[in-house]
């Protein structure tokens, strides 16, 4: 009997997830394992889940598809179907790349047509160059984002926008990340390791794996035991340093 191919659906929208969904049950060859409806939930079922086949939509708010990929790419890399709603022109860096893609809306025929190639791809053995071209161009998108500069704030019910330049410091909370301004704290959804991708290094800095600081806001580094520093604020808060950190600190002192 011929393995099933596991297969994982990605995508914010419920109707397109359902799309796909519909096209893929006519499929005895196919597996579904799962449906996710966003980019944190995806980088969860695909490091533990490991599919064989992802269909993965590219926009997606908070974390897109590419952000998605960056996050599981010390795992195998699975064949890819990129789902997405981009012009023709940008689809040439999919062409370019050898990457297949479903530009919404698509009809039944490309449908399969990608389907079928996907098939054909984990068919044959392991392609370790299909797989470099790919963390590549993942490595070219994530040098050409410029970093943030403002931040989308959601809380009671209002949005705002938070420049990165008035957070003081960081923390890890949960599924959220905390952000100190002044007297005020704000929750944001996401984790330290993508804020901490998207903060400029010369403005923040990884302390610890809880904590981020902004630079200018430190006022003193006092050294403590085994490679830890007490970190003092201009506002008189203190913070306390990872040891496996001690060297961004180090450096930081070399700067100046």
């Amino acid at each position: 009997m011929t393995k099933k191919i596991r297969t994982l659906i990605v995508d914010d929208e419920p109707l397109a997830r359902e799309g796909i969904r519909m096209l893929l049950d006519t499929d005895e060859e196919i597996e579904l394992i799962g449906e996710c409806a966003d980019g944190r939930e995806a980088v969860h079922v695909i490091s533990e889940q490991k599919p064989d086949l992802i269909f993965l939509d590219v926009q997606m708010p908070e974390m897109n598809g590419f952000d998605v990929l960056a996050e599981v790419c010390d795992a195998p890399l699975s064949a890819i179907i990129f789902v997405t709603a981009y012009d023709k022109y940008a689809l040439q860096a999919f062409d370019v790349h050898a990457l297949d893609y479903l530009l919404k809306p698509f009809t039944k025929k490309r449908f399969y047509e990608a389907l079928e190639r996907a098939k054909a791809q984990i068919r044959r053995p392991r392609d370790r160059e299909l797989d470099s071209k790919l963390l590549g161009w993942l490595e070219e998108i994530k040098r050409e984002e410029k970093y943030l500069e403002r931040l989308v704030i959601k809380s009671a019910g209002r949005i705002f926008f938070l420049s990165t330049e008035e957070v003081d410091w960081i923390e890890a909370a949960e599924n959220y990340v905390r952000l100190h301004v002044g007297r005020e704290s704000h929750l944001l959804h996401g984790t330290m390791n993508r804020l901490e991708a998207r903060l400029d290094p010369e403005k923040f800095l990884r302390v610890h794996r809880s904590v981020i600081v902004n630079i200018e806001r430190i006022k003193e580094l006092r050294p403590l035991f085994h490679g830890e520093y007490m970190i003092l604020l201009r506002d008189g808060t203190r913070l306390t340093s990872g040891r496996s950190y001690r060297d961004k600190l180090q450096r930081l002192l070399e700067n100046f």
